[in-house]
């Protein structure tokens, strides 16, 4: 299968006026949380975070497919002591630009440091909102499925009457509340907490997500041959994992260091020799 990645160098507020309509599967990014990376991508102030980030997402409705899905990696910010509702406050202002929150993911950082401050305790999750712009969009379930293990067995020695009682699924799940409809399944479907350990190895960026994130998502929402976007690419994790799981990937990257960094890790595991050429005119690298 012959698939393309074109990395973009550029603010992404410019550079997706560049992608036609509806043709992107997945959007999955992680933008600068505000405040954050001050000494890199400036910082955003909490205050002005959604009228920053409204323009971009409005490119991004534009560019996604009706069955396609957006996922944003963000999080809050403590100030004066309480947190931000600058998280709050956007997904509401993106309702009314058109989009559907549809899910909420979190993400469990399995390896987080422990600490404390007067009033609270370190974060170890994250969210990941999934928006969409049609109630019906592409979701494959069957591939993120996880190992059943033995939890059936050892809860049906546990079983109350209630349990004994209720009643099968109504949605056509196959599942319901009775526990045991989950008897001799090798698999069952997650949950929507995802435990994953921070990166720990790549020291070229500031904020590195593991390659897993990526991954679970783009299983879950695309297809081989789909087009995963990330607006805000940092050193390219979304892009070289979508290549390797043979999904098209656009990057784009308004810091040339990184957009290089990224270059270099875009190596393509494809089943044909490929292309590459670097665009120097706009500085777009592209894999054809």
């Amino acid at each position: 299968m012959k698939v393309e990645a074109k990395l973009l160098l550029g603010d992404c507020r410019e550079r997706l006026k560049e992608l036609p309509d509806n043709s992107i599967d997945l959007v999955f990014t992680s933008p600068p949380y505000a405040d954050s990376r001050a000494n890199t991508y400036g910082g955003i102030r909490p205050d002005d975070y959604v009228e920053w980030f409204l323009p971009i997402s409005a490119e991004l409705l534009r560019v996604l497919r009706p069955t396609g899905t957006f996922v944003l990696n963000i999080k809050e910010k403590v100030v004066n002591g309480e947190r931000h509702t600058y998280v709050i406050e956007l997904i509401l202002a993106m309702r009314k630009q058109g989009w559907l929150w549809t899910e909420e993911f979190i993400w469990h950082k399995k390896n987080s440091y422990p600490g404390k401050w007067p009033n609270r305790f370190r974060d170890s999750w994250e969210r990941l909102l999934q928006f969409n712009k049609s109630r019906k969009f592409h979701m494959y379930q069957d591939e993120v499925m996880v190992p059943m293990g033995n939890w059936a067995e050892r809860r049906l020695k546990k079983l109350s009457e209630t349990d004994l009682t209720r009643d099968t699924s109504r949605v056509g799940s196959g599942f319901g509340k009775r526990v045991a409809n989950w008897i001799g399944r090798d698999k069952v479907y997650p949950t929507n907490v995802l435990h994953l350990a921070t990166e720990t190895k790549n020291r070229n960026h500031s904020a590195v997500f593991p390659e897993d994130l990526p991954e679970w998502f783009i299983k879950l929402f695309t297809r081989p041959g789909d087009w995963v976007l990330d607006p805000f690419m940092g050193s390219g994790t979304t892009v070289r994992v979508a290549q390797q799981m043979k999904r098209n990937a656009i990057g784009i990257e308004i810091l040339p260091e990184y957009f290089h960094l990224a270059q270099q890790g875009v190596v393509p595991i494809l089943e044909e020799p490929l292309q590459l050429a670097l665009l120097e005119e706009k500085g777009d690298y592209e894999i054809n």
